[in-house]
């Protein structure tokens, strides 16, 4: 069965990248056409990049990034739940990313994201690094502004429309993912 990752991206105390993750999950764990999986790399243990010869190599000298690497591998596909930081990408996630190369390659990708912008800068600069990588990043994404899905105190309060958002984006993802697999085999 396709294997999707849900990657929450962010580390940042009382950040909202969890709360929109289990959303995310809790949406797609309804569906029956996909195994869904949670990962947040809040929990990998990953130092600031520290791998001395460049990923591309696939030679990782540090039990860190070889865990992440089998992780990563074991995934047709992924959801990135991405803030937008500075008008780009969150540092974190970028960092989990840059730690590998072959693991992401001829994958499929969707994004959900969310800022005081929807987070749409992010997704702009995420689709350049996911063609780097050979992923195949999806058409359809998700788009949450603060100023319509968080309430006063950030709490994260999803409406109908980003329900069906997500939806499309789960779909393209998954047709994409199918449609790679002879690549990754």
């Amino acid at each position: 069965m396709t294997r999707i990752a849900i990657i929450a991206g962010s580390t940042r105390p009382n950040r909202n990248a969890r709360a929109v993750a289990e959303w995310v999950h809790e949406q797609a764990s309804g569906r029956d056409d996909a195994q869904f999986e949670l990962v947040d790399i809040a929990d990998q243990g990953l130092p600031l990049l520290d791998e001395p010869v460049p990923p591309a190599m696939g030679q990782y000298a540090h039990e860190h990034t070889r865990a992440w690497a089998r992780k990563v591998a074991s995934y047709d596909g992924f959801v990135f739940v991405t803030p937008e930081y500075n008008h780009s990408v969150p540092a974190a996630l970028k960092n989990a990313v840059d730690y590998l190369y072959a693991e992401w390659n001829n994958k499929s990708i969707g994004f959900v994201s969310y800022g005081s912008a929807g987070g749409t800068r992010a997704v702009e600069a995420w689709r350049l690094i996911a063609a780097e990588l050979q992923m195949a990043d999806v058409r359809a994404q998700v788009v949450l502004p603060f100023g319509s899905e968080f309430g006063e105190d950030l709490a994260f309060t999803p409406t109908g429309a980003a329900a069906e958002a997500l939806t499309e984006v789960l779909d393209q993802v998954l047709a994409w993912a199918g449609a790679l697999r002879s690549l990754r085999d």
